[in-house]
């Protein structure tokens, strides 16, 4: 307020200087006109008198008259010299003002201070009737005017104009100081509760008196009607603000049960899915090693026959030849079912061992994808879809096997479920190459495709188009946490429908350690490989 205050008055001041200069410089030019016209009109009268008077004088000599006329003409402060200059004699007659302002006489050539204007003295015989008499110049005059007094004029009204633009201005800053604080005052009691009520709380600032009966009376009354309606919003605010908190904590609470209750069906995902990998190589092995122990047991009879007949001594040639030939064949399918079976276990050994584990280890990306793939041979068998791996040899990884097994198991098995019907033809691609650094790999089907409107859902929890057939809608959230989290890489979707769908994996060939994860963690080449 007080900075407004200040510079209303200093504009007020500045305004009323300007108008004052402008008038002065006005009246300071037309008084020097004035002065300058009555100056050159005082020259031109001396000098009219002097060449009407001094000729006949000079004529005849008579220095004493010269002198009166020269005295005579002295007498306007304005003239500091005259001298009377004869044709023939020279310096006739002189007077000049001295420094104290007296008139004295030159008797010789000395300077004189002032403009100097010279004019001729020419003599005409009044007397004279012969036509051919003529004007005869008998001398000149010199006389020196000074502008001392014209200068001290206008000083004088400069002076005057200075002394009247500084009253003039100080009546005005007294004037405005004391009008304007009927103003301000009651501005600075609003400003004073304006603060009180931003710094301090609302219940203990008090209204301002409104006893005034004016238009600042008016904003008063309105601050106070403001600070009311402020004071009932404040107090809303803070109830809002208790329920907001009392919501927000009840909303965390809500927030960690879900994020327990996700964790756990996440877990139970991944347990439902080692599940049916030991189920489905249960499943497997279970033919293989049946047919190894009928032969085994075929075998077995046929050796205690041929074992009871050497024993009495009547075994024959015919019964050791079909021996022969049955334990041939039965060590045959008892070889080929073991091989089958013990090929078996260890293509399943070491994905079942990642899966459980969260192990880091190093390990040649195409044949893991081939061991994937081999583990869901019991769910794939009973479809016709087939899967084709296309991926250079010799990509090695430093990462987690368990949890790349997860991501290539849920793609594909969420292929299989979505992407067609039953008893339907399909093909998956899986198809890896190297960018550098990185690696991309491709899942991709030829199936039905994902509508438009589910592309920026899939990968969100609880989204499945199979909700009541078994589908819980945790594979993609899985694959997509896995990827981001533990990977440091990204996953995309796109498709169109009718015409299968891709997703595009994105990460580095070595994954970055996890914050906290020392070094050690990272298992050397080729460790746990014939765990």
């Amino acid at each position: 307020m007080v900075r407004i205050q200040v510079r209303l008055t200093l504009l007020f001041v500045v305004i009323v200087t300007l108008v004052l200069a402008i008038s002065g410089s006005y009246t300071q030019y037309n008084l020097g006109k004035d002065l300058e016209a009555g100056s050159q009109r005082l020259r031109e009268g001396v000098l009219t008198r002097l060449q009407t008077s001094l000729p006949s004088a000079l004529w005849d000599l008579d220095k004493s008259k010269v002198d009166s006329i020269v005295a005579a003409e002295m007498l306007p402060p304005e003239l500091v010299g005259i001298r009377v200059y004869d044709s023939s004699v020279g310096l006739f007659s002189g007077k000049m003002r001295d420094a104290a302002g007296h008139i004295v006489a030159l008797v010789s050539e000395v300077p004189v201070e002032g403009a100097a204007v010279e004019a001729s003295l020419v003599f005409r015989d009044s007397v004279a009737v012969s036509a051919t008499s003529k004007p005869v110049t008998v001398g000149k005059v010199v006389v020196n005017f000074s502008r001392a007094q014209i200068d001290a004029s206008l000083a004088a009204e400069i002076r005057r104009k200075l002394i009247e633009v500084l009253l003039l201005d100080s009546i005005l800053v007294a004037a405005l100081a004391l009008s304007l604080r009927i103003i301000f005052d009651p501005l600075k009691q609003l400003r004073d509760g304006l603060v009180d009520l931003a710094t301090r709380g609302s219940d203990e600032v008090e209204e301002l008196p409104d006893n005034r009966r004016d238009e600042l009376g008016d904003v008063i009354r309105g601050f106070n009607a403001v600070q009311r309606k402020l004071k009932s919003i404040i107090e809303r605010i803070r109830d809002a603000e208790d329920a907001a908190r009392r919501s927000e904590q009840q909303t965390a609470r809500a927030m960690d049960d879900l994020r327990l209750a996700q964790e756990s069906l996440l877990q139970s995902e991944r347990l439902a899915s080692l599940g049916s990998l030991v189920a489905g190589v249960a499943h497997e092995i279970n033919t293989p090693v049946g047919i190894a122990l009928t032969s085994a047991s075929v075998l077995k009879e046929a050796t205690d026959a041929v074992f009871i007949a050497v024993s009495e001594g009547n075994v024959k040639k015919s019964d050791i030849l079909r021996y022969l030939e049955t334990a041939g064949e039965s060590a045959r399918l008892i070889m080929n079912n073991a091989y089958r079976a013990a090929h078996l276990i260890h293509s399943f050994k070491q994905i079942a061992v990642d899966q459980v584990s969260e192990a880091r280890r190093h390990f040649e990306l195409r044949d893991y994808i081939g061991e994937v793939v081999s583990s869901l041979q019991p769910t794939l068998k009973k479809t016709r879809i087939a899967i084709d791996i296309v991926c250079p040899e010799d990509i090695m990884l430093d990462s987690y096997p368990g949890a790349l097994a997860q991501v290539l198991t849920n793609l594909t098995l969420n292929c299989v479920e979505h992407a067609f019907d039953a008893d339907t033809e399909g093909k998956i691609e899986i198809g890896v190459c190297a960018d550098g650094a990185w690696i991309e790999m491709r899942v991709s089907d030829n199936g039905k495709g994902i509508r438009a409107d589910m592309l920026d859902k899939v990968f969100d929890p609880f989204v499945t188009t199979r909700r009541g057939q078994g589908g819980t809608g945790l594979g993609l959230n899985i694959v997509f946490n896995l990827i981001v989290k533990q990977f440091g890489g990204t996953i995309s979707v796109s498709s169109v429908l009718g015409r299968g769908a891709s997703f595009i994996v994105r990460i580095p060939r070595e994954t970055p350690l996890a914050a906290g994860e020392p070094e050690a963690l990272a298992v050397a080449p080729g460790a746990g490989e014939g765990a």
